[in-house]
């Protein structure tokens, strides 16, 4: 008998890269495009991670479906731009890179489940190597926003991964709330755009403060 699948799912911005100056920047220029002043940064991290269309109602409250839209798809442009210039940066956090080879290595299982786009994803992975590390990539190209269960049902259905055996891994209460709706654990990780209490609020089981204390979060589930 075979031994049961571990998937380890990871967020992508502010888990696995750094992205904030980016997305602060095409956000800004998302909101000037549309003649609107643009959010305060604060504001911009705390919807990263969540589709575009769910993110935009959340800075222009105000606005109309058809401007939420609009502004979605300036963003797009703004980020496409930028990368095809060369202008992204997006670094990996330190000592991820190391952990996913460990943990590939160690024949884990390993996902992505992101509010961004295939592309915007396939760029960031094949920009740091890590592409052949992971075996399945749900974006928000074909899933409702983050905090449904959609992307983790999809990564559980596309490796057969046992579900008690599968952690999500992330930085924001949106993917804390998705881990919880979909029944898997729920790590968060205290680097990126929420702050460790609310990721404990929204049902975080643990929060890790870095990479080290992620890999015996991990290790615990062997």
């Amino acid at each position: 008998m075979s031994a049961p699948l571990r998937l380890a799912l990871f967020d992508c911005d502010g888990t696995l890269v750094d992205s904030q100056a980016d997305i602060c920047a095409s956000m800004d220029e998302a909101f000037a495009l549309a003649g609107l002043a643009p959010p305060d940064a604060h504001a911009t991290r705390r919807v990263a991670g969540l589709s575009l269309t769910e993110a935009m109602r959340r800075l222009h409250p105000e606005g109309e479906a058809d401007a939420h839209a609009l502004l979605a798809a300036h963003y797009r442009d703004a980020f496409r731009t930028r990368r095809e210039a060369g202008m992204l940066a997006e670094p990996l956090y330190e000592g991820i890179a190391a952990l996913v080879e460990e943990l590939a290595a160690k024949d884990w299982l390993l996902g992505v489940a992101t509010g961004k786009s295939d592309r915007g994803l396939a760029h960031v992975l094949a920009n740091h190597g890590l592409t052949g590390h992971f075996v399945t990539l749900q974006t928000a190209d074909r899933h409702p926003s983050k905090p449904h269960p959609s992307m983790i049902e999809a990564a559980l259905d596309a490796t057969g991964a046992d579900r008690a055996l599968t952690a999500m891994i992330g930085d924001t209460a949106y993917d804390m709330e998705m881990a919880r709706n979909a029944g898997v654990r729920a790590f968060g990780v205290a680097w990126g755009y929420h702050d460790p209490h609310e990721l404990e609020e929204a049902g975080a089981e643990a929060v890790a403060h870095s990479v080290p204390d992620l890999r015996a979060l991990l290790e615990g589930m062997e």
